[in-house]
């Protein structure tokens, strides 16, 4: 038995939620997202709460039951609260900045890398040395931050790279003479 699937989703007060066959939709204050369940699950909406049931005892109904219950919670927090995650870049001379629609990095390369930010996202750069990527779907945040990451990751010597804020570097010592 699922553990994470037998607990009902609460939708807290503010959040609109629609649910229309195998449809979900939500509607809050930072916007509107949807989701379609698969066919080995049964939902079901009422009393403010979400209830998701695997059909039957298959592995594959299993399975997808707490995968789906979860990605129902994401679909409600992220219309009411939103996501964000946070990259710290370390180096020297290692920066960036927010210009309109597009993320500039500079990481040691022989030029500036120009990241477009995607719709649904938003990008904020406090300091030259950190940046918050933030929206209300989930997958398409972490996604975004796993981009910016991948052009420069950490590494283990220096340390010098892009990580998320709450990431640890394994350092390793360097030669001996």
């Amino acid at each position: 038995m699922s553990r994470i699937g037998k607990n009902p989703v609460t939708v807290p007060s503010g959040v609109e939620v629609k649910l229309d066959g195998r449809d979900l939709t939500a509607k809050g204050k930072l916007g509107q997202l949807s989701m379609r369940f698969v066919s080995d699950v049964n939902v079901e909406f009422a009393d403010g709460k979400i209830t998701v049931r695997p059909v039957n005892s298959t592995k594959k109904a299993r399975m997808a039951w707490g995968m789906q219950r979860t990605l129902a919670q994401n679909l409600v927090t992220g219309v009411s609260e939103g996501f964000s995650r946070d990259l710290e870049i370390t180096g020297t001379g290692y920066r960036a900045q927010v210009q309109g629609k597009t993320l500039s990095l500079a990481l040691g390369f022989s030029h500036d890398v120009n990241y477009q930010i995607p719709e649904g996202i938003d990008i904020q750069c406090e300091k030259p040395t950190s940046i918050k990527v933030s929206g209300i779907d989930k997958q398409k945040v972490g996604q975004v931050a796993a981009e910016i990451r991948a052009w420069r990751p950490p590494e283990p010597y220096k340390g010098k790279g892009v990580r998320y804020a709450d990431e640890y570097i394994v350092r390793k010592e360097g030669k001996k003479k």
